[in-house]
């Protein structure tokens, strides 16, 4: 069968407009039908990518087709005899990684928000045209994609790029413009990095260098090789980074990945110091780097194949984000990229994010799961008290089942046994020919029948229940100590998060049992005074400073512009930190090596 043939190209950057167009050799005799994606895989909520697509005409052998809408998505041209092309413009000002964006400075797309697929052609081959936008001022642009050129393409140019389907296709993000190009070889494969933005003083060689340096442990975890090697997934991958003012974000795929970070994250040239914020963008690189084998090949079976006109449901997103977030900066340690206090520190920080949110004991994590398409994706004031992250508390779950195997094994077996028997059963053929994902139902019995142990009772508490996972225990064994640990200046607590609103120091959230809903107030309600005294979001710390838990204050708040009054008792101080310690012990120092070191 003939390829299914895609050309795209900025056709008017300023008004942030593509022009795409698909031509379809063998089109449906009876009427061909296309439809774009509602959603794109690992964000999971309906996005309606077709409120984008702004005309739209179909043609065959040089005349207009009849084009009828169906619904939201879907449209179907008349029969027609001979080639059919659609052309649609499609607007991109979304600067995400989950869509498309295009001005003068660059563009960016993900396949799923302009691509239409072919309605019954989604396994025939697809070729993309690429096409420079008109103008002097984009000469210098150039093409960064996963997609393999074809032989009349060169490295990073504009042309003709190949996919084996249209899975692939829309698994392929594509930035375009000025950027910086590195490269390394992990493994023996190839790894890419684009980094689109104003970014002064880069060192991009010692980003290369830690990439590659968790790359690497990434590979050898879970495909080892003889000789130490590690035989990568992929035979070339691409990072594709938009560097911003502000903002963090990452989504992965098949052979690449789209992360948006903020530019300050970035390595300085002459810094050798590990920042904070370098540190969570390694972190973010491990994360996506990390789902090349959790969830882009072992994943649920709902998503094998994905159904992308509506929401998929499942209630394994805690292993597929959880336990991907628990070995992100897990990875980081191992590589030797940061230090094991480093990492302990962000283990206290992952630990509070769970402990402080009272929906932890309303929600499970695989109803958290299930539901993500319309509570974890859409998330409002009343968040914290109601549903819980399958991320966070996910990779808890993780680093509690690994510790709890390692103990009772005495150190024999581990969650990474588990992983790599995912890799193998189900993720190391899935793009060659068998794509079999991961049903719920069997779960449980493969991580019984690696590790050699009974289960049932952390599944029902863990992942199917409430309680809090008893973290300080685990720990005991490996010589680490975990203790909640007040502020400096410890302070009593309304049980709030604030906001600005119209300049005003507005209630974003109200805590559950927390003084402020006790007294009566809600979120967006706007504070104005405590005690008579002025409060602004600035101020409201050192006013409550003077008090002690028990104290009664009076609070004055505007709500739909009614000035109102509450009397709230001020509760204790909530812990700032958890902090992670380790004990001196040789025994558990061993152990402790073989976690933190693989």
């Amino acid at each position: 069968m003939k390829p299914i043939r895609y050309s795209i190209v900025p056709k008017q950057p300023a008004a942030h407009l593509f022009e795409v167009s698909v031509t379809v050799p063998q089109p449906d005799p009876a009427g061909q039908r296309f439809t774009l994606p509602a959603w794109i895989p690992g964000s999971y909520m309906v996005r309606e990518f077709a409120r984008h697509i702004v005309t739209i005409d179909a043609v065959c052998r040089g005349r207009k087709v009849a084009l009828a809408k169906l619904d939201k998505h879907t449209w179907q041209a008349a029969p027609c005899k001979g080639a059919l092309t659609l052309t649609y413009q499609v607007y991109a000002w979304d600067l995400s990684v989950r869509a498309a964006h295009l001005d003068q400075t660059h563009g960016f797309f993900n396949g799923s928000s302009v691509f239409l697929c072919v309605a019954g052609q989604e396994a025939t081959p697809c070729e993309i045209d690429i096409v420079r936008p008109g103008g002097v001022q984009y000469r210098a642009w150039q093409v960064a994609t996963a997609l393999a050129p074809a032989p009349d393409t060169k490295a990073l140019g504009f042309g003709r790029y190949l996919a084996c389907d249209y899975d692939e296709l829309i698994d392929s993000p594509v930035e375009l413009g000025t950027f910086a190009h590195a490269s390394f070889k992990a493994c023996g494969a190839l790894h890419e990095v684009a980094i689109t933005g104003n970014v002064p003083n880069l060192d991009i060689a010692r980003l290369c260098r830690d990439m590659k340096r968790i790359c690497e442990t990434q590979i050898k975890f879970f495909e080892p090789a003889p000789g130490g090697r590690g035989r990568a997934p992929v035979s070339r991958y691409v990072f594709l980074v938009m560097a911003v003012g502000d903002g963090y974000g990452g989504l992965e795929h098949r052979a690449s990945t789209a992360l948006l970070c903020t530019r300050g994250d970035l390595p300085v040239l002459g810094h050798a110091a590990m920042s904070e914020g370098y540190r969570g963008f390694l972190g973010l690189v491990s994360h996506e780097y990390f789902h090349t084998w959790n969830v882009k090949r072992i994943k649920p079976a709902v998503f094998a194949p994905y159904d992308l006109a509506r929401e998929n449901y499942t209630s394994l997103l805690w292993l597929f984000e959880g336990f991907t977030s628990y070995y992100d900066d897990l990875m980081l340690v191992r590589s030797g990229v940061i230090a094991e206090q480093d990492y302990f520190d962000l283990l206290g920080k992952t630990i509070g994010n769970v402990l402080r949110g009272s929906g932890r004991h309303k929600q499970s994590v695989a109803e958290s799961s299930f539901d993500a398409w319309i509570k974890y994706y859409r998330q409002d004031e009343n968040a914290p008290n109601a549903i819980v992250s399958y991320y966070t508390k996910g990779s808890l779950i993780a680093l509690a089942l690994d510790l709890m195997i390692r103990t009772r094994t005495r150190g024999r077996k581990s969650l990474d046994d588990i992983m790599r028997a995912l890799w193998q059963r189900y993720g190391r053929d899935f793009y060659r020919g068998r794509p079999v994902g991961v049903r719920e139902e069997e779960v449980r019995p493969l991580f019984e029948q690696v590790s050699g142990m009974p289960l049932k009772e952390f599944f029902d508490s863990a992942v199917h229940g409430t309680s809090d996972l008893p973290l300080a225990r685990l720990f005991e064994w490996f010589g680490v100590t975990l203790k909640a640990e007040p502020g400096e200046n410890a302070k009593p607590s309304l049980g709030v998060k604030l906001g600005t609103s119209n300049g005003s120091c507005t209630l974003a959230q109200v805590h559950d049992g927390g003084a402020a809903q006790r007294a009566g107030l809600s979120a967006g309600d706007a504070l104005v005074a405590l005690d008579g005294l002025r409060v602004t979001a600035s101020n409201l710390d050192k006013l409550l400073a003077r008090y002690r838990p028990g104290d009664d204050v009076r609070l004055h708040a505007f709500r739909r512009d009614e000035l109102h009054e509450y009397v709230a008792t001020l509760s204790a101080p909530e812990p700032a930190r958890y902090r992670l310690s380790v004990v001196k012990e040789h025994g558990a120092a061993a152990r402790r090596a073989r976690w933190l070191h693989g």
